[in-house]
C-alpha cells in the first residue's frame, strides 16, 4: 500500500516562482514563434514588392512647353516642371550638398544607415521633433512606390524595397534618380529645375551658396522654401553648409565666403511673355492628339506667335479697356474684410483677405486701412504700403463720400485695386467688365503673330478672339463693296445718303428704319466717301442694288459660313456673326491681292529627344488659293487707305506716319460692339471690345475710338523700321484723273453711275442742284 504525500500547502512564493517558469516559458517560445512569424512576414512583403526594373529604364514625367517662333517659352502644362540630368552632369558641387544634407554615408552603407537610425532614436529621446533617418535610397522607394503615410507596414516595405533597389542599381543611378524626381517647390522636381526655378541658371552655374540653400529644400520643400520663407531657408542653408564642411566637401574659407554671399533669387516663375489663352489653344490641340501623354512625354510646341507682337499686342489691349473703364461709374470695392485692430495682427489677415483677390499684372489688389475724401492708404500682398492723393481718387470719387451707399462705399478693410501710373503715381481704379481681343496674322501664310483672347485669362479663360461669336457692323461692309464692284459699282458711284424704310419681308424679323451713327443724312455723295465716313444708308442702297443673296455667296469667299450671314439688308451694317480671328481671316484676303490663307498656329511638335513628331506642312500662296481677282482687291485696298488717311480711322496715319495702313471702324447697333480691323501687307490685325453678355458700351463709344487706338499701339510696334510699302497696280485698272482707282471697262464714266438719286428731293437753290450734278463729272 503506497503512503500518500503529505505536500505543505503551497503559499505566495511558491506561486511566484511558477508564474516566472510559465512567463520564461513563453517567453522562449515566443520569441521563436515571434522570428518565425516575421520571418514568415518579411518572405511575403518581399514577394509582394512593386516591380524596380523599371528604375533602371527611367524617364520622368516631362511637361508640355509652348515656345513662340523665336523661342520664348509662352507656357508649360503638366504636373511637374523637370529637367533630366544625368548624373554625369550633375556638379560635384551639387551632389556633395545633398549628400552633406540628407544622407553623408551613402557611399558607405546598403541602404539602410543604422548609424543614423540610432542617431536619430536618440535624438528623439531627447527631443520630441521628429529626427528623421531615411536615407537617399529610401527616399527613392519612397517617391517612386509608397505613400506617405507614416506607418509600421509602410516603413517595412520602405526598408524590403530599399534592399532591392540598392542590388538592382548602382549608387550613381540612385543618386541620379533622386537628384532628378526630388520635389523642391514651385513645381520644380529635381535640381535641375530647381536651379532655373528659383535662381534662372543651371546646375553648372551654381555657387556654394546657392547649392546649399537648394539642398536645404528636401527636408520641408515649404518650410525651407527660399522665396515663402527667405529667413527659415537661410538657417537650413548654414546647416547644410557647416555639414558640407564637416564632411570635407568644402574648406573653411568657401563655407564663410557662402554664408556671407547675398543670394539674388529669381520670383516665382511665369511667362515673361503673357500668352496665356495661346498656350491654352494648344494645350487642347495637343490634347486631341496625344491625350495624357500631353504631360508627361515633354513636348515641345513651336508656335507661329512672335513673342514681341504677342507682349505689345497684350499691352495695348489692357491698356485699351482699362482706359476705358476710367470712363465708367465706380461700382464699389471688391470685398469688404475684418481687419483686427491689432497691428501685430494685421498684416497676416491681409495677406489671407489678398489670398482671394490675387494681383491681375499691373492692376494690384489692396486692402484699405485708412480713408479720407482725400487720401487713401491701401497694403498690398507684397506687404507694402500704398498712399494715394489727388487725381489718384478721381476715379473712385462716388465711392468717397460720406452718404456714398454702404456697397460703393471704400473704408477701412475695403479692397481695392490700384494701378501704378508711368510716371510712378498710383490710382485706385477697378476691374474692367468690358472684354476684349486681339488677333494679328502674316496675310501670306496664316501664320498667328499675335493672340490675346481677353483682358486676363486668370480672370476669364473664354478666348474671344475664336469662341466670340459677335456682330462684325461696319468692319463688314468692305465685303459687300468687294461684291459690288463686279456688279459695275465704282468708286465714284453716286449712291444717295437719304433716309429708307423697310418692313419684316425685306429684313427677315421686323420693320426697319435704319439710321447713320451721327443721325445725319448727308445726300448724293461717290462711294469712296460713304466708306470712309461709313455711312449705313449708302451701303444698305448698295445692297439693295446687287442683291443680298449674292453678297451672302459672295462673302464666303473670304471665309465666312453662309448661315452666319442671312441674305437680308441687315448684312450690309454687318448684323450676322464673326469671331475676330475670322474677321481677319477676311481682311487678309485683301491683304494678299486676293488669296485666302487658312490661319495656322503650330509650326512644329517634337519630343524631349529633340525628335520632331509633327511639321505644318507649308500652304503655298499660288492660284489654288486665289478667291478674289487681283484688281478687286487692290480696288478696295485704295478704298480702305482712304478711310485710314481722312475716315474714321483717320488717326491711323495721322499717329504712325505712314501712308501703308489699310482698315474699316465697326460699330454695332446701340453701340454693343467696337471693332477695328485693317492691315499692312505683312501684316493683318482685327481688335474687337464688348461685354460678354452684349450690353451698350456708351452712347459716344465707336470702334474709332475704342478699338482703333489698340490697334496703332500693336502697329507701332510691328511697323517699327519697316519701309513704307507702296502696291503696284495689277492688270485691268486705271486710275483716273481724280485719282480713283476703276475696273478699266468701267472708267470715264462707265458702269453704275448712281443709285437712289430718285429719292432726291427737288434742289432748294441752283447751287445744290449744281453740287449733286458735280458728283457725276468727278
Amino acid at each position: 500500500m503506497t503512503e500518500a504525500r503529505n505536500d505543505p500547502p503551497a503559499g505566495p512564493r511558491h506561486w511566484l516562482l511558477r508564474m516566472l517558469g510559465w512567463a520564461g516559458g513563453l517567453a522562449l517560445a515566443g520569441i521563436a514563434g515571434g522570428a518565425l512569424m516575421v520571418a514568415l512576414a518579411l518572405s511575403v512583403a518581399y514577394r509582394n514588392l512593386p516591380e524596380v526594373g523599371n528604375l533602371a529604364d527611367y524617364r520622368p514625367k516631362l511637361p508640355l512647353r509652348v515656345l513662340s517662333s523665336d523661342g520664348v517659352l509662352l507656357g508649360e502644362f503638366g504636373e511637374e516642371r523637370r529637367t533630366f540630368t544625368p548624373i554625369d552632369q550633375i556638379p560635384a558641387v551639387m551632389k556633395q550638398a545633398v549628400l552633406a544634407a540628407e544622407d553623408a554615408r551613402f557611399y558607405d552603407h546598403d541602404g539602410v544607415d543604422y548609424k543614423g537610425m540610432v542617431r536619430a532614436a536618440l535624438e528623439n529621446l531627447r527631443d520630441a521633433r521628429s529626427q528623421g533617418a531615411s536615407t537617399i535610397t529610401m527616399q527613392v522607394a519612397r517617391n517612386f512606390y509608397l505613400s506617405t503615410e507614416k506607418t509600421f507596414t509602410r516603413k517595412l516595405y520602405e526598408v524590403l524595397l530599399t534592399w532591392k533597389i540598392e542590388r538592382l542599381l548602382s549608387k550613381d543611378r540612385i543618386l541620379e534618380l533622386y537628384l532628378n524626381q526630388i520635389f523642391l517647390g514651385h513645381r520644380a522636381h529635381g535640381f535641375a529645375a530647381a536651379a532655373e526655378t528659383y535662381y534662372g541658371k543651371t546646375l553648372s552655374q551654381l555657387t556654394v551658396a546657392e547649392a546649399a540653400m537648394l539642398a536645404g529644400i528636401p527636408k520641408a520643400p515649404s518650410a525651407f522654401n527660399p522665396i515663402s520663407n527667405p529667413k527659415r531657408a537661410q538657417v537650413r542653408q548654414h546647416y547644410v553648409l557647416a555639414r558640407m564642411l564637416d564632411n570635407g566637401f568644402i574648406t573653411q574659407a568657401q563655407h564663410d565666403a557662402a554664408r556671407e554671399q547675398a543670394l539674388r533669387l529669381r520670383p516665382p516663375r511665369q511667362s515673361v511673355v503673357h500668352a496665356e489663352y495661346v498656350a491654352e489653344t494648344v494645350r487642347q490641340l495637343v490634347f486631341a492628339q496625344y491625350g495624357d501623354e500631353t504631360y508627361t512625354r515633354g513636348l515641345n510646341v513651336t508656335v507661329s506667335i512672335d513673342a514681341k507682337l504677342q507682349e505689345a499686342a497684350y499691352r495695348a489691349l489692357r491698356a485699351g479697356l482699362l482706359n476705358f473703364e476710367q470712363r465708367q461709374f465706380y461700382r464699389g470695392p471688391e470685398a469688404f474684410v475684418d481687419l483686427p485692430a491689432d497691428p501685430a495682427a494685421l498684416d497676416a489677415r491681409i495677406a489671407e483677405a489678398l489670398a482671394e483677390h490675387p494681383d491681375r499684372d499691373e492692376l494690384r489688389a489692396a486692402v484699405v486701412t485708412e480713408v479720407t475724401r482725400d487720401k487713401l492708404i491701401a497694403v498690398l500682398q507684397s506687404g507694402e504700403s500704398i498712399t494715394v492723393t489727388g487725381a489718384g481718387l478721381r476715379p473712385v470719387a462716388s465711392g468717397l463720400r460720406d452718404n456714398a451707399p454702404p456697397n460703393l462705399r471704400i473704408r477701412r478693410g475695403a479692397v481695392v485695386r490700384l494701378l501704378q501710373e508711368d510716371k510712378g503715381a498710383w490710382r485706385v481704379t477697378q476691374e474692367p467688365e468690358v472684354e476684349g481681343a486681339v488677333v494679328a496674322l502674316d496675310p501670306k501664310t496664316g501664320a498667328i503673330r499675335a493672340l490675346v483672347g481677353g483682358f486676363d485669362y486668370g480672370k476669364n479663360k473664354f478666348n474671344h478672339v475664336t469662341q466670340a461669336q459677335r456682330q462684325p457692323g461696319s468692319s463688314f461692309k468692305p465685303f459687300v463693296y468687294s461684291a459690288a464692284l463686279e456688279k459695275g459699282f465704282t468708286p465714284a458711284t453716286v449712291i444717295n445718303d437719304a433716309p429708307l424704310f423697310f418692313d419684316a419681308t425685306e429684313t427677315g424679323s421686323q420693320p426697319w428704319e435704319p439710321k447713320n451713327y451721327d443721325g445725319e443724312f448727308s445726300g448724293p455723295m461717290p462711294l469712296h466717301q460713304a466708306l470712309a465716313r461709313s455711312k449705313n444708308m449708302v451701303s444698305i442702297r448698295v445692297l439693295q442694288s446687287i442683291g443680298p443673296a449674292y453678297a451672302q455667296e459672295w462673302a464666303t469667299r473670304f471665309g465666312f459660313p453662309r448661315e452666319k450671314h442671312p441674305a437680308y439688308l441687315t448684312m450690309a451694317l454687318g448684323a450676322g456673326t464673326v469671331t475676330p480671328l475670322e474677321l481677319a481671316t477676311g481682311y487678309g484676303v485683301f491683304a494678299t491681292g486676293g488669296y485666302r490663307m487658312p490661319p495656322s498656329l503650330i509650326l512644329q511638335v517634337s519630343d524631349a529627344d529633340g525628335d520632331v513628331l509633327r511639321e505644318a506642312p507649308q500652304v503655298p500662296l499660288d492660284d489654288s488659293r486665289r478667291v478674289l481677282e487681283a484688281r478687286n482687291a487692290f480696288v478696295m485696298g485704295s478704298l480702305l487707305q482712304e478711310i485710314t488717311r481722312s475716315g474714321t480711322a483717320a488717326n491711323a496715319q495721322r499717329q504712325l506716319k505712314r501712308p501703308d495702313l489699310y482698315g474699316k471702324t465697326g460699330t454695332t447697333n446701340d453701340s454693343m460692339d467696337a471693332w477695328f480691323a485693317g492691315y499692312h501687307p505683312s501684316l493683318v490685325a482685327v481688335v474687337w471690345i464688348g461685354y460678354d453678355t452684349p450690353k451698350k458700351l456708351g452712347s459716344r463709344e465707336t470702334g474709332g475710338g475704342l478699338a482703333l487706338p489698340v490697334w496703332i499701339d500693336l502697329m507701332r510696334v510691328a511697323l517699327k523700321d519697316q519701309p513704307v510699302e507702296t502696291p503696284t497696280p495689277p492688270p485691268g485698272v486705271v486710275q483716273q484723273d481724280d485719282g480713283l482707282w476703276v475696273y478699266e471697262e468701267f472708267a470715264d464714266g462707265g458702269g453704275v453711275r448712281s443709285v437712289g438719286l430718285d429719292q432726291v428731293p427737288e434742289a432748294s437753290s441752283p447751287e445744290e442742284r449744281s453740287s449733286i450734278l458735280d458728283l457725276f463729272r468727278r
